[in-house]
């Protein structure tokens, strides 16, 4: 169908229309030349920064080249959805950073309380791509959540959604980064939006805050070093040198986010699917370790947690466990026979993490 340079103008107005009613918080469009983002790229990979992420390198500058991807998309539809639960407080950064101090406390990112963002975001989108099919006939398309070869984060920025902050998530001025990111790689010549300028200024207090200093320079990670990438990409055993610095983070790591200043603009979810399941904001590690493989997979059903499987679950606690040694609760009964329980587990990854934890809090001990 071809459509006049009015109706593309138009058909941009509607789809944000559509966005905003299918819950997402903003939609944009931008044109697909990454051209500027490759070498980047190209200079992250070459230096092993993606660890054992090897899906980032296995489609080279594909992950640029949307047209490359999707043949014939000469735009992109992107949209953010804001994920902080309906209910958190005003003072939830202090909150956070407070729990980060309990010796007992299992911290979990917050995008992961509720339920798994690719389901609700991918769901929503394809709605969004319906409606479009529904006014102009069928069209070229293919709708994205994290989930292929695509750099998201630099399509966004062009599009005026955000700017790349130093820890390099993307940063609204309207709402922080708390928000998941999605997109329709579209064959519509639709009209492009403009970018944002930055807006971080002199302040580093996320490359200050990071526990493992993974951000080794403004807009640059070392996902090697990164808490979230240790507990939920790494599928192997976490360095040791690593260990001590993740402390009772069990499953992703928020510190560049509380810290950050944009943050006290974050926006509560619209949509119930991010609120909190399984009491995730205020447990203890001694109970989430407790649970038997069947209990984790029923509990987090259609929770992104699931995806790292009941092993590097208990890896990533015992490590916590290990820690509380250091952090005021050496040698606590609970703690000590939580990590007794499964000193002898089929898993010799669980085993291996667990033997270490004993001997930090048999080390304080002493």
């Amino acid at each position: 169908m071809s459509l006049s340079e009015a109706n593309l103008a138009e058909l941009a107005a509607r789809i944000k229309q559509w966005g905003r009613e299918l819950g997402f918080a903003e939609v944009r469009i931008t044109d697909i030349d990454l051209t500027a983002s490759e070498a980047g790229l190209q200079a992250w990979l070459d230096a092993g920064m993606h660890g054992e992420m090897d899906y980032m390198a296995s489609h080279g500058m594909k992950r640029a080249r949307p047209a490359e991807l999707v043949p014939g998309t000469v735009r992109v539809v992107t949209a953010r959805m804001d994920y902080l639960p309906s209910a958190t407080p005003d003072d939830w950064r202090e909150r956070e950073t407070a729990r980060l101090a309990d010796p007992g406390a299992a911290v979990i990112s917050l995008y992961a309380r509720g339920r798994d963002y690719h389901k609700v975001l991918r769901a929503r989108l394809q709605q969004l791509a319906d409606r479009i099919r529904a006014a102009t006939g069928e069209f070229g398309y293919r709708v994205f959540t994290d989930s292929a070869p695509v750099m998201e984060l630099p399509l966004a920025e062009k599009a005026g959604l955000g700017w790349r902050g130093k820890h390099t998530l993307l940063i609204s001025r309207e709402a922080g980064s708390t928000f998941f990111m999605g997109e329709i790689l579209v064959d519509l010549p639709l009209p492009v939006d403009p970018p944002t300028g930055a807006h971080c200024g002199q302040c580093t207090a996320c490359l200050d805050v990071c526990p493992t200093q993974a951000i080794v320079g403004p807009g640059k990670l070392d996902a090697r070093r990164c808490i979230s990438y240790l507990t939920i990409e790494l599928k192997s055993a976490i360095p040791e040198d690593m260990r001590p610095l993740i402390g009772n983070r069990v499953y992703g790591c928020d510190d560049c986010q509380t810290v950050c200043p944009w943050n006290k603009f974050a926006q509560r979810a619209v949509l119930p699917d991010f609120d909190e399941r399984n009491g995730l904001g205020a447990a203890g590690m001694v109970e989430l370790f407790a649970w038997t493989e069947e209990e984790f997979n029923e509990r987090l059903g259609g929770s992104p947690i699931r995806r790292i499987g009941h092993e590097r679950w208990l890896r990533n606690i015992a490590v916590g466990l290990g820690n509380a040694a250091a952090s005021g609760a050496r040698g606590d009964a609970r703690i000590v026979a939580a990590l007794q329980s499964r000193r002898d587990h089929p898993s010799e990854l669980v085993r291996e993490h667990v033997a270490w934890a004993l001997a930090r809090h048999e080390a304080a001990h002493d």
